[in-house]
Formats: C-alpha cells, structure tokens, sequence
C-alpha cells in the first residue's frame, strides 16, 4: 500500500560520476544532486526521468565475488545503497539522503538494446533488472556514508496508472479538468493501483502520441487511460493516436464499454474510442465527460488487475472455473 509508514533506514555506500553515456562511472567523495536535474556533473543529468541510478551493493558485491575486476561505478550506478531493499519499492516511493537531498523513483529496470561492456567480460549485467531510476526532487550533498531514508513507500505490487487528459480547453486553462481526477480517484479507490501520474494535453496528435510512448516505453507504467478526443469533432483524435502506437488491439474492452453505454443513449454508436497493449503497457480510451468516463471504467474496471497481471507475466488461468483448485 501506498503510506508514510514506519521509515525503512540504510545507508548510502558509493557515489559515482560519469561525464560519459555509455560508459563506467567513477566513485567521488561527494556529489551535488540538483532539484529536477540530477547530479551536478553526470551525463544522465537533465530534464527527464532518469537523473539519478540506484543498485542494492549487495547485488553488486554478489557478482564481484565471481568477476573482481567489479568496482563501483561499473554498472552505470551513480548510487549505491545498503540496507534499503529495492526490490519493494515501486514508482512514486521518495527516498531522503544526507540531511537533504530527496529522490522519486520514476523507473524500475532498464532495457538494454546493445550489450555493455561488463556483460561481454561477464555474461550478465545486474542494471536492466536490478537497477532503480529516479528523479532530484529536492537538492542537496551527499557522501558515501549519508544516512538513507525510505520516507514514502508506494509498494511494487500495486499497479501504476497514468491517466492522460486530452482536451484543448483544459490544457489552455479555460476549462477546469474534472474527468481526470474521478478517474484517478476510482482507480486508487480500489487499492489495487497507484495513479503515478495525471497530465492533460491539447488535442493533438503528437502531443497525445509523444505522453503514450514516453509511459509505456521503459517506465513500468502497467496502465494508460486516457480521457477525451474519442467523439467526431475535428481536433478529436485520441483513437488514432492510440491506433499508430499499439501493438495488439483489445476490442473486448471497447465493445464492453459502448454496449454498456448504449443502455444509458443513442450518442455511445458515435464514440470511437479503441484499446490495445504496446510492450507491457495496457492503453484504454475513455469518453471525455466526468461521467461518461466514470461509467465506461465501471463496466471494465474489475477485468483490469487480471488483465494487468498477464501482462506483467502472471502464469495464472484466465478462466476462472479451471483455475479452481481441484476438490
């Protein structure tokens, strides 16, 4: 669950910098972290969402047993921390180093698309699955040895939601968006999802296309709902945006949500909202009326988690009767 609870306490072992992509970082005595930047210095640094890399040291000391010619820095890790298990943290979770400096998880992992050059010394590399990305939330100098503390833990196994607004009106400030937030209230309200992120966008193309690639690309987002640009004005154009970007189609979740709606008026025939997966990430259009968008996520809401867990691997049966256990 998602709380403040008791604070999990570690410390903060190494520190590396690299001013290079691509290539092994070096151990400091001390770094600055820069609120929405990263570490003063580092090639990563910048405006996006993985400032700052974490490693578990006792993942890295595991292989540097086997390979030592392992040192601090080699996976790409500007950050190294004991006693703080990563494992249980997921997108969301705030952890405090030194007296000031806080971090946000926004990554979980990282796919590899070329080989680096510890996995051709070794055969493995611990970043792509062992590895946690976060952004400088809030300033400050850190040092190997810095206390560490978990201050909001968000945990791994909720699923994490972005619900993307896509609306000219609300994105320009003439129109205050109320779809978006009882979408995000009604999933959180199940306490199966973490919301992870809520934005509103013009109803643009790109712009729509650019937040569904940027979320289901890498970040560890198990759901996309959108809200809006799924009727027949010229500017709506949410379902082809979707369209260009998913892999494979769910039309089950579209007829579900149009059947249904078709109960309540006439109107839901001229919704063209579609549905489908891209790598790991499930991608649903919602109508862009509060309630329309509350009833059409009522009529799919339950078959979600199980949906989500396929996807995320999950070996258990889709059918529910076969899945019994035997008497």
């Amino acid at each position: 669950m998602t709380s403040k609870g008791k604070s999990t306490q570690g410390t903060l072992v190494h520190v590396c910098v690299g001013a290079f992509k691509g290539r092994p970082k070096q151990p400091v005595e001390r770094a600055v972290l820069r609120a929405n930047h990263g570490i003063e210095g580092d090639a990563h640094a910048g405006a996006w969402h993985r400032q700052v890399s974490l490693l578990d040291i006792a993942a890295i000391e595991s292989m540097a047993a086997a390979h030592p010619a392992i040192v601090p820095g080699v996976f790409g890790e500007n950050l190294a921390l004991r006693g703080i298990d990563l494992d249980r943290l997921g997108l969301g979770s705030v952890l405090r180093i030194g007296n000031e400096a806080e971090l946000k998880i926004c990554q979980i992992g990282k796919e590899c698309h070329t080989a680096c050059d510890i996995q051709k010394r070794t055969g493995d590399c611990i970043m792509p699955r062992a590895g946690v990305f976060a952004k400088v939330t809030r300033s400050g100098e850190v040092r190997p040895g810095d206390p560490v503390v978990v201050s909001w833990v968000v945990a791994r196994d909720l699923f994490q939601a972005v619900v993307l607004v896509a609306s000219d009106r609300c994105a320009s400030g003439l129109a205050e968006d109320t779809a978006g937030p009882a979408v995000a209230e009604m999933l959180q309200a199940t306490g199966r999802f973490h919301v992870y992120r809520r934005k509103v966008v013009h109803d643009d193309i790109v712009a729509i296309a650019d937040s569904l690639r940027h979320y289901s690309d890498g970040h560890g987002i198990d759901l996309i709902l959108t809200v809006g640009g799924t009727g027949l004005s010229p500017r709506d154009v949410t379902p082809e945006a979707t369209r260009n970007l998913i892999e494979r189609p769910t039309p089950g979740l579209d007829e579900a949500m149009r059947a249904a709606s078709l109960q309540k008026t006439p109107h839901a025939m001229l919704s063209r909202g579609v549905s489908g997966i891209r790598k790991n990430t499930l991608i649903v259009n919602l109508p862009g009326s509060k309630r329309a968008a509350i009833e059409n996520l009522a009529v799919i809401l339950s078959a979600l988690p199980h949906a989500l867990e396929k996807l995320r691997g999950s070996p258990a049966d889709c059918d529910p009767e076969r899945a019994k256990p035997a008497k």
